[in-house]
């Protein structure tokens, strides 16, 4: 058992530091959640330092899956008569993920102290999503927050499966691609170099496609640390681009104008906001205030900056489909949905149904990338592989000429 101490939250604003023993860190992190603790930091007392429970660290752990299931088990729990209060107790204790957990146990102890549940919520944004914080807010405000709960459950959900398909359609491709890569490097780095000295003993002169495939062996061979640093300052440098705005909007702009994969982003985009507005309109938020969370879902810079400048002309005056008919990605279909929803007076029914309709395109663009993705795969690695066998047969085959 090692003496652990350590710094952590009780209540909205007071700070405790205190020691314990346990047997590891988890356990450590395990007994202070226990004790309705939010962990700041924690260490081995010995100069062996454990790890410190920054809110970074934290918020990495926990899943979308983690958040389903929190979100229904407080909804089922709200709709069969505990207070809110009651229904935080019970799920911080069925909480398997410690790191939620500890969250749960702030959020719970705020809420004892009088603070309302969706400004609990919003201290914690990298985890609660401005659309599940306004859901809740509304929920608060109508009275029926274990309706909102079941609704962002459901949505959650439906969002999870959706990414599931597709991780799972790419999963097969990505393993072939993993493999084909791994054997062709094994080769140019290990089996090449070995049957290219053999050949130099016996002074023959090497084929053209030989000698190209030989140089590039030597090159990843005697220069794979320039290669490495070439590809990591490429990555650099790409990564400080995202991080500008100009960078960004041009980086999504170019993933919009690919083929396959730009209409795939595009379907998955509109889908995304059509639900995404329809839940918060459904659920009594303004519209104006929908559109600022919708846009704060987009992925992509260039859908939006459209969607920003939709809020900005709504606020305007201006109705919805007649601002989204003016962006340059937003199609015909989706906006005369729209249309239709706005003039019989039942928006949200209509972009649930544009909803539906480009999850279906989704998952159909998904199968037919895989689909053309495999084929294409298995060829370009049997290409490279044909290579390089070829280019090691051909001065064996020079060898038996010679011979006879």
């Amino acid at each position: 058992m090692a003496i652990y101490t350590y710094k952590a939250k009780k209540g909205p604003t007071e700070i405790v530091e205190g020691s314990l023993e346990a047997e590891s860190d988890n356990a450590a992190l395990t007994k202070l959640s226990h004790l309705g603790y939010f962990p700041i930091a924690i260490h081995r007392e010995g100069g062996v330092k454990g790890r410190a429970f920054s809110g970074f660290a934290i918020f990495r752990k926990i899943r979308v899956h983690d958040l389903s299931i929190f979100t229904r088990q407080l909804s089922d729990l709200l709709d069969s008569g505990l207070t809110l209060l009651n229904a935080l107790n019970v799920t911080y204790r069925q909480t398997e993920n410690k790191a939620l957990q500890a969250v749960i146990g702030d959020i719970r102890e705020q809420v004892r102290d009088g603070r309302q549940f969706s400004a609990a919520l919003s201290k914690y944004p990298d985890i609660f999503s401005d659309l599940y914080v306004s859901m809740a807010r509304s929920g608060e405000t109508g009275g029926m927050l274990e309706d909102i709960l079941a609704r962002l459950a459901a949505f959650s959900e439906a969002q999870e499966g959706l990414q599931s398909k597709v991780k799972s359609a790419l999963a097969y491709p990505a393993v072939m691609a993993s493999v084909g890569l791994l054997t062709i490097v094994v080769l140019i780095t290990f089996v090449i170099p070995k049957i290219v000295t053999m050949f130099e003993d016996l002074g023959q002169v090497l084929p053209l496609p030989t000698a190209i495939l030989v140089s590039i062996s030597r090159l990843f061979v005697n220069y794979w640390y320039i290669i490495i640093g070439v590809i990591a300052l490429f990555l650099f440098i790409l990564a400080r681009i995202i991080r500008t705005k100009e960078g960004r909007l041009a980086i999504d702009q170019i993933k919009l104008s690919t083929p396959i994969i730009g209409d795939l982003i595009k379907k998955s985009e509109i889908s995304r906001f059509s639900r995404t507005l329809g839940t918060l309109l459904q659920n009594g938020v303004p519209i104006l205030e929908s559109l600022d969370v919708v846009s704060s879902t987009m992925q992509n810079a260039v859908l939006r900056d459209e969607i920003v400048r939709t809020y900005l002309e709504v606020r305007d005056g201006k109705s919805l489909s007649k601002s989204l008919f003016t962006k340059k990605h937003f199609p015909g279909f989706a906006v005369n949905m729209l249309a239709v929803g706005e003039e019989g007076g039942n928006l949200e029914k209509s972009l649930f149904k544009v909803a539906d309709s480009y999850e279906r395109e989704t998952d159909n663009v998904v199968k037919v990338m895989t689909s053309l993705l495999e084929p294409f795969l298995i060829l370009t690695m049997g290409l490279v592989v044909g290579f390089i066998v070829v280019s090691m047969l051909l001065p064996i085959f020079e060898i038996n000429v010679i011979a006879y």
